[in-house]
């Protein structure tokens, strides 16, 4: 399903109150009949307003909370939840409800942008001096060698078990 800019949006809605069948507006505007059905509830429900706000809303994990209860706990449909509290569709919800359960039903918010270290890190080496650069470089060439002798010696155990099975039988 691509993405429908507003103006479609309502001239979806418009089409489909003039009655035209759900099939000929889902595929004029290249829309599932589900997300049509669901849309056209939408506004029936909160108007063309709904239809304004942010892409990225940012929910909280308390409203995240009370909707998944109201499904799992009040036995709601996820369909019924996902309009009344206005979500853009109802795949979010069941995706929240996904998330629930696989986390032990916790709410887990996921992190979002690049890591703190990865930029503490680029820092770090941005700010040092030509020492400091000498320094980090031996480190890193001593753990490198230290790696390598026990990857060394690893194999050689290894081999030396292969030899004795070999032997055995």
């Amino acid at each position: 399903m691509s993405k429908l800019s507003y103006e479609d949006k309502i001239n979806l809605y418009n089409d489909r109150k003039k009655g035209l069948s759900k099939k000929s507006v889902s595929t004029k505007y290249n829309i599932s009949i589900h997300g049509l059905q669901y849309l056209c509830c939408l506004i029936d429900k909160h108007g063309f307003d709904i239809l304004r706000k942010n892409k990225n809303n940012k929910y909280s994990n308390e409203f995240k909370q009370d909707a998944i209860d109201r499904c799992l706990n009040n036995n709601e449909s996820i369909w019924s939840v996902a309009l009344d509290i206005g979500l853009p569709g109802d795949g979010m919800l069941h995706n929240w409800i996904n998330k629930y359960k696989e986390n032990g039903y916790n709410i887990v918010e996921r992190k979002r942008g690049r890591s703190p270290t990865m930029t503490k890190e680029k820092q770090i080496k941005e700010n040092e001096t030509d020492k400091e650069k000498i320094e980090r470089l031996e480190r890193e060439n001593l753990y490198l060698k230290a790696e390598l002798e026990y990857s060394k010696k690893l194999r050689a155990v290894v081999q030396a078990r292969k030899n004795q099975q070999q032997k055995k039988k």
